[in-house]
């Protein structure tokens, strides 16, 4: 029984129609890493933090397919690119809990100091990140923007030291949500900066109340949320592994909302009542990550080989059962700029085992595969994955070991570059191709640690770079044609597929809608 339901006999005498507000709990697929979500680059960490807590200077609307206001209600381009000057929306508060009271609303300082932590390695903030900034370092802004300053209380300027094209729309990401200097402040005055990751404050529309490690994560409604309070009263997050789990709580109306789905539980769901399925096309790739760094993987042949061997129709057939394309690159076929001459790889045997020959790998070797032990909607069966790539590479004499790793442990390990080949997806945050590009396959990455390849090449580069200096469509596309040529000739990833994007909810849940980019929104959910 949900504890919302206990006090309904007492409802009309206690509580009167304006207080009442309805709990709302979403089945998860893991745990979140932290809640200082610069630290991250996972799509659960982001969920859990950036997506019901926080707040950036701006969004990205996926209907028109633009950038719009958030914390910042305009901005200004200077004709040459090089700054950026946002005017602040006014009275935005930031959370109050038991264990920060802000004395003061938003304001430019904020901004600054959310931005400085990361680029400026001076910066006493800088230096207890534990896990670095993923984001901030794969996307080269402490090499883009040359300084943050405020032209007053409510107006921030961005200099950059040269054009980016993609830089209004790295700031929608999570990495860029904006957090409270007072508070940081006072967490550091009393040495206890890593309650940062831990009690987090905000803006966005809900407050965090409790963090139960594989249990749940409970909020709830920010009452003085500048977008309006939500609907929804508490918020919580029943971390729920099992996919067939998450249906039953759905089922028995323990969750209202069921995340990452089994392709067959949506076929279930579609025949129940009580139920609806929503969906949409996601912007995101499931791959296999071949780290280049580790012999023989480091052979462009043999990873050419491990692309030929892989029997990929069966596996999409087999893990997303018919609900997701094949993928031949980083991105989807729907993306602007997306290669579609290249003709990616066949399933091919033969070939396979004469690029292993060619290699001087003709009697195989022996390596690991990393997996998680749950499914995700980039990987919904990660067991079945893991097994059917295994046995395509035993057919070419590659041994591959199936290593199940905790999905935090996975990630951190997979950034220190500890993996062979990594089951891994990627979700892009906005329509951007450079969202795929430069976290995943420039050199900045690499040190970063979003970049599961390992690899870096001034030439591929380059290319990226070029990509990001205009603003011109046609030029960019070339440019990014050019690199996913090297990046397939490259073999540095085993692409899988382009998913589905399916979420299950009760029936009696209003506002809710799935992104194509995996991001959350539970502020306009209302329950019936």
């Amino acid at each position: 029984m949900r504890l919302a339901a206990l006090p309904l006999l007492l409802a009309p005498l206690l509580l009167s129609p304006q207080t009442f507000a309805a709990a709302l709990s979403v089945c998860t697929e893991a745990s979140p890493e932290g809640f200082d979500v610069v630290q991250y680059n996972s799509l659960t960490t982001t969920n859990a933090s950036a997506d019901v807590l926080m707040n950036s200077l701006v969004d990205f609307d996926t209907a028109s397919g633009k950038v719009v206001a958030s914390l910042a209600d305009s901005w200004e381009v200077s004709p040459d690119g090089l700054t950026y000057v946002f005017k602040l929306h006014p009275q935005v508060k930031f959370h109050r809990t038991e264990y920060f009271t802000p004395t003061r609303d938003l304001n430019a300082e904020d901004v600054i100091f959310s931005f400085d932590r990361m680029l400026d390695p001076a910066n006493a903030w800088h230096k207890v990140a534990q896990s670095g900034f993923p984001h901030a370092q794969s996307m080269q802004l402490p090499a883009l923007i040359k300084k943050i300053d405020a032209l007053d209380p409510q107006t921030v300027r961005f200099t950059l030291d040269h054009p980016d094209s993609t830089f209004l729309a790295t700031l929608t990401m999570g990495f860029a949500s904006i957090y409270s200097a007072e508070y940081a402040d006072k967490l550091m005055k009393a040495g206890t900066p890593e309650k940062l990751n831990s009690q987090p404050i905000g803006t966005g529309p809900f407050v965090f109340t409790r963090f139960q490690k594989d249990a749940s994560v409970r909020y709830k409604a920010n009452p003085e949320y500048f977008g309006g309070k939500p609907s929804v009263d508490p918020l919580i997050f029943a971390i729920t592994p099992d996919a067939n789990v998450r249906l039953q709580k759905l089922r028995r109306n323990e969750c209202q909302i069921a995340l990452s789905p089994k392709p067959l539980d949506v076929q279930e769901a579609l025949k129940e009542p009580t139920l609806k399925v929503e969906k949409t096309d996601a912007f995101m790739t499931a791959f296999v990550g071949i780290n280049s760094q580790h012999p023989p993987l480091d052979k462009p042949e043999v990873r050419q080989a491990i692309n030929l061997a892989f029997d990929k129709a069966n596996y999409v057939k087999a893990v997303f059962e018919d609900t997701a394309e094949a993928a031949n690159g980083p991105y989807p076929p729907n993306t602007w700029s997306y290669a579609k001459g290249l003709p990616g790889y066949p399933h091919d045997i033969a070939k396979a085992k004469a690029l292993m020959a060619k290699a001087g790998f003709k009697d195989g070797f022996q390596t690991t595969i990393w997996t998680r032990p749950s499914g995700s909607l980039l990987n919904p069966n990660p067991s079945l994955g893991a097994q059917l790539l295994q046995s395509d590479l035993a057919e070419i004499g590659i041994q591959a070991e199936i290593r199940v790793i905790e999905w935090g442990e996975l990630i951190r390990r997979a950034k220190a570059g500890e993996h062979d080949l990594l089951f891994m997806g990627w979700a892009g945050d906005n329509g951007d191709p450079d969202n795929f590009l430069t976290p995943q396959f420039s050199c900045a990455a690499v040190k970063s640690g979003t970049n599961f390849a390992r690899y870096c090449n001034q030439d591929l580069d380059k290319l990226i770079s070029a990509g990001k200096t205009t603003g011109e469509q046609g030029v960019r596309s070339k440019l990014y044609e050019q690199a996913q040529a090297q990046i397939q000739q490259q073999a540095l990833w085993l692409p899988l597929a382009h998913p589905t994007a399916f979420a299950l909810t009760r029936k009696d849940v209003e506002g809710y809608s799935v992104s194509p980019f995996g991001r959350q929104d539970y502020s306009k959910i209302s329950i019936k």
